[in-house]
């Protein structure tokens, strides 16, 4: 058998071709990066509302799927409007009925609708979110959009905020109308009526209808009425929100049956939401932050924050020192007896006995949420922001 030798520069050459051909060759199941949110600081500047007349800027922005969408995409529509938008503000919320019925209306005349968030999570305090389950972050814009069934897409700018700059929204919600030539004929409010069923985006349809009619706006600029913009410059004033929190004490008193099956009746006019647990049960001590949290979501409205330990009276300082090291300056019991089956029946004779226990209680004491085990958090937001004490709206 005849056996060929090649010489060493010829075989050095083939791997390098046949390296080179992989290396080159297109992956097809390579798929584009994952979007990942990060906001980042952005300097103080003035920022002006475009005006009438001006192009629309550019944009590139990731829809709530991580798809890139640009300005262009929206070429075919002979009128586009794009409204900024976010989860948290109250007066955003009661818009967006009237998006999503001004969408399925006007979608089949040619005119497309886009919501941009422009807000930065560096500027969005917990303190705003009281009238919300969500925050403006990427992470929960999927879950609004979900939630509500958006039938436009729903673009983040949270990240530099870039396009808010460009645009100057002067609050959530604010409308921008584009005419074919991408030049602005409309800005300002969708109406003139806040509160769901008193009006039905009048301003925005008259903006609208004007243009597919080939007349000028009537009234181009209208006055917006919302939440401010959260440029990501403010996160200064954040910090003195967060410290003022800090400085409050975190305290904690005994309580026997009696004082804890009054403190369940709940004689205020704030739904009470009561956490029992204890410093050795790993499920309490890892939840525990998210839900003293909601009192500075909810706090200034009717709502409050009450914790209860169920550790023995004799480990009141450590319940204690687990309460400074989360930082929880709210009404914190400890219960001052030792029988578990009277703790049990006091706070509420259908809870099994596991930890943690966490229930949600209107004025007089019906329960409205409970929980054995952690609580389903965003569950437990819209139990709260959803209650007739509540809302999600003024």
């Amino acid at each position: 058998m005849k056996i060929t030798i090649w010489p060493a520069g010829i075989l050095a050459i083939i791997f390098f071709i046949s390296t080179s051909c992989k290396q080159n060759a297109p992956h097809e199941d390579a798929a584009e990066p994952a979007f990942v949110a990060h906001p980042v600081a952005v300097p103080k500047q003035d920022v002006m509302t475009l005006e009438i007349g001006k192009a629309a800027p550019d944009f590139r922005l990731p829809d709530v799927n991580g798809k890139f969408v640009s300005l262009s995409d929206f070429d075919e529509a002979k009128v586009l409007v794009i409204i900024f938008h976010c989860n948290h503000c109250p007066t955003a919320q009661a818009y967006e009925d009237r998006m999503i019925d001004f969408t399925n209306e006007y979608k089949e005349k040619g005119v497309d609708l886009v919501a941009i968030m422009p807000n930065s999570a560096m500027g969005l305090l917990p303190e705003e979110c009281g009238y919300t389950d969500l925050n403006d972050s990427f992470e929960e814009m999927k879950i609004r959009y979900e939630y509500k069934k958006y039938n436009f897409p729903y673009l983040y700018d949270g990240d530099n905020q870039s396009i808010a700059i460009a645009y100057g929204p002067v609050a959530t919600p604010h409308a921008f109308v584009f005419d074919k030539e991408r030049k602005l004929q409309y800005s300002g409010r969708i109406d003139g009526v806040e509160k769901p069923g008193g009006a039905n985006a009048e301003d925005l349809r008259a903006a609208v209808d004007a243009l597919l009619a080939g007349k000028p706006v009537e009234t181009p600029v209208n006055k917006v009425f919302g939440c401010t913009t959260k440029w990501a410059w403010k996160s200064e004033y954040g910090k003195k929100v967060e410290e003022k929190w800090n400085a409050q004490p975190s305290t904690i008193s005994r309580l026997d049956e009696d004082g804890i099956m009054a403190l369940v009746k709940n004689p205020t006019e704030k739904l009470r939401l009561i956490n029992i647990w204890a410093t050795w049960c790993a499920p309490c001590v890892m939840e525990y932050p998210e839900l003293v949290a909601l009192q500075r979501w909810y706090g200034h409205r009717n709502f409050e924050f009450v914790s209860l330990s169920a550790d023995n009276p004799e480990h009141q300082d450590r319940a204690l020192a687990f309460l400074e090291k989360t930082h929880s300056p709210v009404q914190n019991f400890i219960y001052a007896g030792t029988d578990k089956y009277k703790l049990i029946e006091a706070v509420d004779p259908k809870w099994d006995g596991a930890l943690p226990y966490t229930l949600l209680v209107e004025p007089g004491g019906k329960v409205v949420y409970s929980s054995q085990g952690p609580v389903d958090l965003l569950e437990l937001k819209r139990a709260i922001v959803e209650h007739p004490l509540m809302g999600r709206y003024y």
